[in-house]
């Protein structure tokens, strides 16, 4: 049994990993704001993460095992989760982002995430003198999707509506290969990597990459819809997981570690009609 703390915790997936954590018999707390209450059977801290003297009341003398931190997205909130926790923590898990590869679409909003995701990083990794405060893994994820009405970015939702209505996704002339990896799976690979003690980055992703294209006819089928398509401009915006250059993830390193990851093809079908069916 671990004592672990979950930052954030509240919605889509990092529910599911709090009480994946808890049935497993971990002591699980969970640290908010305070805008949702946690599961039964596990703890809770109420604080600002950003108010670093108010963070530290909050936690007291708690200890734990493992931190997973769900909602660092700032070199700051990097910064004072480092001096926060360094010695209440022997392990630090930030979830991460693909973005923080080359972000894409290359907007201002997303290059902004993706720095700041990349810099957070940094900020934890760094070894400093005399070594880390704690050692520290950031998880890479590919697209999350799946749950339905629980999938808040509506990225999915976006084909759904757009095929089953008959408008056209715009798409690229050429569109190139994508991650993806369902809300059940990255919950169990972070409750996974809770328990393990490498380091560094991972790259977490379902087997089998897909392009646009045959998102869209696998959409298309499912919803019984031809999918019109309307190719866009180089360098114009496109419909979400259309892009201009490759944009896939590697799991090797995560599989070499002992992690056996679904295939996209056992597990998208019916996230595809759980999505749909949410407008019939």
């Amino acid at each position: 049994m671990q004592k672990i703390l979950v930052i954030g915790g509240s919605r889509y997936f990092g529910k599911h990993l709090v009480t994946l954590l808890r049935d497993a018999g971990d002591e699980v707390t969970v640290l908010n704001r305070g805008s949702a209450a946690p599961p039964p059977g596990v703890g809770r801290v109420v604080a600002d993460r950003d108010d670093e003297g108010l963070l530290r009341e909050a936690l007291g003398d708690r200890t734990f095992d493992t931190v997973v931190d769900q909602v660092c997205y700032t070199p700051l909130q990097a910064a004072v989760a480092r001096r926060v926790f360094a010695g209440r923590t022997e392990r630090y898990v930030m979830t991460s982002t693909m973005e923080v590869y080359d972000p894409a679409p290359p907007t201002a909003e997303a290059r902004a995430y993706a720095e700041g995701k990349r810099r957070a990083e940094a900020v934890l990794r760094e070894p400093g003198r005399g070594g880390g405060p704690f050692a520290f893994a950031a998880v890479r994820t590919a697209h999350v999707l799946g749950g339905g009405r629980e999938e808040f970015t509506g990225r999915l939702a976006h084909y759904t509506g757009r095929i089953a209505a008959g408008t056209p996704v715009e798409v690229h002339e050429a569109p190139y290969a994508t991650s993806f990896i369902h809300h059940h799976e990255i919950a169990r690979f972070l409750q996974w990597t809770a328990g393990q003690s490498f380091t560094g980055a991972v790259d977490a992703a379902s087997h089998g990459s897909l392009d646009v294209l045959e998102l869209c006819a696998l959409i298309a089928e499912r919803v019984g819809r031809p999918a019109g398509l309307r190719t866009v401009e180089p360098g114009a915006p496109a419909s979400p997981f259309s892009f201009d250059r490759d944009y896939a993830l590697d799991n090797s390193r995560a599989e070499g570690l002992g992690y056996r990851f679904q295939r996209v093809a056992d597990w998208l079908p019916e996230a595809i009609d759980e999505t749909a069916g949410l407008s019939l």
